[in-house]
């Protein structure tokens, strides 16, 4: 039984370092080649896993032939656009000012239901509002309003905003981020002092303090430990 312990273990570590190799990518946004590579490897994994009568050996090569193979891909896709239209295909117009082109369907095997139900899912709901629909090559669809129906944006009003940044933590579940103390040009003193204003004793009993580029701190209180005390 250890034995197996050990052996699934191995494989384990090996194929999420293979997989933290390949990118950083959600399975829904896999090129066809590199869905391949991650069923392929899982299947490889799990046959040695199961039967300790196969060497270890015998799932651990051909794993880290497949992350050979990906990594080549991936670097020939990403250097010629030739070899990328071939390994990842070329997005798709299935909507042309704000008519549906059936013939792309057709060839990319996409059902009007599933048109309709992406274009509900990006806040587009009639297609005669739609400008362009792009089936990208990893099954996603871009959607693009027509100029009348898009949402206004500070430009259209000859506005330039101040840029916001980015929220820094402070504190975190009860833990202080005093790494983040300089950047946010704050002191303990201070901290203490606001989050004493929102009625609390001390940071174990903030869930979430966070100030933005303004200056303005954002204090959420942690109910949990709240009950626990």
């Amino acid at each position: 039984m250890l034995i197996v312990v050990v052996r699934t273990l191995i494989l384990y570590a090996l194929v999420v370092l293979v997989l933290r190799l390949l990118g950083k990518r959600q399975i829904g946004q896999l090129q066809p080649f590199e869905l391949v590579v991650v069923i392929m490897i899982s299947e490889l994994a799990a046959v040695p896993s199961e039967d300790v009568g196969i060497p270890l050996v015998s799932g651990i090569v051909p794993i880290l032939v497949l992350l050979l193979a990906g990594a080549t891909l991936s670097y020939f896709s990403l250097k010629s656009e030739k070899a990328r239209a071939i390994l990842c295909g070329t997005p798709t117009v299935l909507i042309d000012k704000g008519r549906i082109v059936e013939r792309e369907l057709e060839r990319n095997r996409y059902n009007l239901s599933d048109l309709l139900e992406q274009l509900r899912l990006k806040n587009v709901p009639n297609v005669a509002d739609v400008e362009y629909a792009i089936l990208e090559t990893n099954g996603e669809v871009s959607v693009i309003p027509k100029a009348e129906k898009r949402p206004s944006i500070p430009e259209d009003f000859q506005i330039s905003p101040k840029d916001e940044g980015l929220p820094i933590p402070l504190v975190m579940d009860g833990k202080v981020h005093i790494e983040n103390w300089n950047q946010a040009g704050v002191n303990a003193a201070w901290l203490e002092a606001e989050i004493k204003k929102h009625n609390l004793q001390g940071v174990e009993q903030v869930l979430l303090a966070s100030i933005d580029a303004s200056g303005t701190l954002f204090v959420q209180e942690n109910r949990r430990k709240k009950i626990l005390h």
